[in-house]
């Protein structure tokens, strides 16, 4: 049914969450999987540097630790998915949704909260806003909190 997912990641619970549901159904269809993080710029105070001026280094240094980041979970998938990768610059609903329009995804799986700011009482703000404007199926995941977790047997 579905030949392309794209599943949206942060680093949060809710992110892993997502990514392992993802890469079920992706073992399931025989679909490929495309990972795809965002490095939101910083807040307008934290751009300026002593020299007043944004650092550009720091950016970088970023995207470069989002695709550390990015690349560990990747690496814990099964081995027989095709995966790729992508870290994007800009708000994170903005580069979701600009994958959408830009791929071929037929799919796409996100967490319902990330590591952002509180957003709704329902979602968190970028998966509500991705929600109302995406052009694709979109699944929404819960990560089990802790009283949902099943617990670990004892051997």
């Amino acid at each position: 049914m579905f030949l392309d997912i794209l599943v949206a990641v942060d680093g949060s619970e809710h992110g892993a969450a997502a990514l392992r549901t993802a890469s079920q159904l992706a073992r399931e269809e025989h679909a490929r999987l495309t990972v795809i993080t965002a490095v939101p710029p910083a807040p307008a105070f934290a751009q300026i540097t002593a020299a007043g001026a944004a650092s550009l280094t720091d950016v970088a240094e970023l995207m470069g630790e989002a695709g550390k980041r990015i690349r560990a979970q990747v690496d814990e998938l099964p081995q027989d998915l095709s995966v790729t990768s992508i870290v994007g610059a800009g708000q994170p609903d903005e580069v979701i949704l600009a994958r959408l329009r830009d791929g071929r995804h037929d799919l796409l799986v996100m967490g319902t909260r990330g590591l952002g700011r509180v957003g709704s009482a329902l979602l968190g703000s970028v998966s509500q806003a991705v929600l109302h404007q995406a052009r694709v199926p979109v699944l929404v995941v819960h990560a089990p909190n802790a009283a949902e977790a099943p617990a670990a047997s004892a051997p």
